[in-house]
């Protein structure tokens, strides 16, 4: 087996939904394992309760939001995968997951919902590239 997990951090781009799906026929020739994961922006706990709480309910219902639509190609599919939700950093939480899980591979989109932002302090895949330690493939 080549692979045994691949990482696959998503957000609700097109560019997402294509490593998704790139992924997908990746881990059912090798049989490896797919962690989906979606990472929303941190919470300032400066909000204070209920605020705090009620950002940190929103930012994980959009989550769960974004995961549903990306794994729905990939429901019923001889794939053994698991989905996460991390807050924070998004490029900190691709590379310490990948760490953490042993994922072995990183497939991620080119570009995805933030671009004005890749612009002005450099774009995830690019931080993704230059930190984290397996293989990355970006997919256009």
């Amino acid at each position: 087996m080549l692979f045994s997990k691949i990482l696959i951090p998503v957000d609700d781009s097109i560019h997402s939904e294509q490593a998704l799906k790139y992924a997908a026929s990746i881990a059912e020739m090798s049989g490896a394992k797919i962690i989906v994961i979606h990472c929303h922006r941190p919470v300032p706990t400066g909000l204070g309760e209920p605020n705090f709480q009620k950002a940190i309910d929103n930012a994980t219902r959009e989550s769960y939001a974004v995961l549903e639509k990306q794994t729905a190609a990939i429901k019923g599919r001889n794939i053994s995968y698991e989905e996460k939700i991390i807050g924070g950093s998004t490029a900190k939480a691709i590379k310490t997951t990948a760490e953490t899980e042993g994922c072995d591979l990183i497939i991620m989109g080119s570009k995805g919902k933030s671009d004005l932002e890749g612009l002005v302090v450099g774009s995830v895949t690019h931080k993704v590239l230059h930190t984290v330690q397996c293989p990355v493939l970006v997919v256009k």
